[in-house]
């Protein structure tokens, strides 16, 4: 009998060990082992969607890994960011988002997310100026005829906004009070009825990203004033920036890349890296000829980058009582 419990108990040991061993090769495997899902919150089509879905195919590449985008659109964003504070932090479920991700909870009371508890920033990927477009008919051509016109005219101007808590309706707040101006705000369900409304005469002017007004504005549609970014665009180099005329004004609208909150610090990392090569690829010919400017860096940079927008963003909402709701 004593023999019996003793190989039983043997046997006991060994398989315990030999799971406890396969359990700690489960845990080495390394990443990434299987397909990873980038959830971008917004339908395919915009902007966004294209240079997420360039991102996970060169991410993709050099993963070995099949990247897939998972379009989960609604709730101005919120549906598909929320989904991803959700899932597990094994880094296979990702955000691609725009810098509304993080204006959101700002503007929206019933946003399900905290931007800087819920997720941990992975990195910045581009930064997109937007452009100042007007009706074609005004009597200006420049920022300083702009804020000449209106100052003669207060609250003439009418703007239009492509939607509420945009960075193009951050923007344009920001324009307003930054060059003393007494304008009226005309919100927008989305670009394209904005830009119809822009050329047709209805509405005055329009602070969009650059890509959405180029085509107008080369087919003499309309006319587009300054581009926002702290530098002139190499796309478009004979377009000034605000700056030149309003001094210290720089806005943007983002992309970047998170991961849940628990994201474990290496994979971030690695992930961080990976980004930046495919941003040294043909990426930068794909997009900044679109007038998006490549962000590499690391992931400190990002932090940064994000609390410094975030504190922007929060005084022109808090400033402005802007609200989306």
């Amino acid at each position: 009998m004593n023999r019996q419990r003793f190989l039983l108990g043997a046997a006991a040991a060994a398989t315990a060990a030999a799971l406890l061993g396969l359990g700690t090769v489960a845990r080495a495997e390394p990443w990434p082992a299987k397909p990873i899902t980038m959830i971008i919150p917004f339908p395919p089509g915009g902007t966004l969607d294209v240079v997420g879905r360039l991102l996970a195919q060169k991410l993709g590449q050099q993963l070995g890994q099949t990247v897939i985008v998972d379009n989960r659109a609604g709730g101005a964003g919120t549906i598909g960011a929320s989904a991803v504070a959700r899932a597990p932090g094994d880094g296979y479920t990702l955000l691609f988002s725009a810098s509304t991700f993080t204006t959101t909870p700002m503007t929206q009371k019933t946003a399900a997310y905290d931007v800087v508890k819920d997720f941990a920033p992975v990195a910045l990927v581009a930064k997109a100026p937007l452009a100042i477009a007007v009706n074609k008919n005004l009597p200006f051509n420049d920022v300083k005829g702009l804020l000449t016109y209106a100052r003669a005219h207060p609250g003439k101007l009418t703007f239009a906004i492509g939607s509420a808590g945009s960075a193009g309706h951050l923007s344009t707040e920001m324009l307003r009070r930054a060059g003393q101006m007494d304008y009226l705000i005309v919100p927008y369900k989305g670009s394209a009825p904005a830009y119809q409304d822009l050329i047709g005469g209805s509405v005055d002017a329009f602070i969009d990203p650059i890509l959405g007004s180029a085509s107008f504005a080369k087919a003499g549609q309309l006319k587009v004033l300054a581009v926002t970014s702290k530098h002139r665009v190499p796309s478009q180099p004979d377009l000034p920036t605000v700056g030149e005329t309003v001094a210290g004004y720089e806005f943007y609208s983002w992309y970047g890349l998170w991961g849940p909150a628990s994201l474990p610090k290496e994979i971030a990392v690695r992930l961080n890296a990976e980004v930046n090569k495919a941003l040294g690829t043909d990426m930068r010919e794909q997009l900044t000829p679109q007038g998006l400017l490549l962000t590499p860096g690391s992931i400190d940079d990002f932090v940064r980058f994000q609390k410094d927008d975030m504190a922007l963003s929060q005084r022109i909402v808090t400033e402005g009582k802007i609200r989306a709701e």
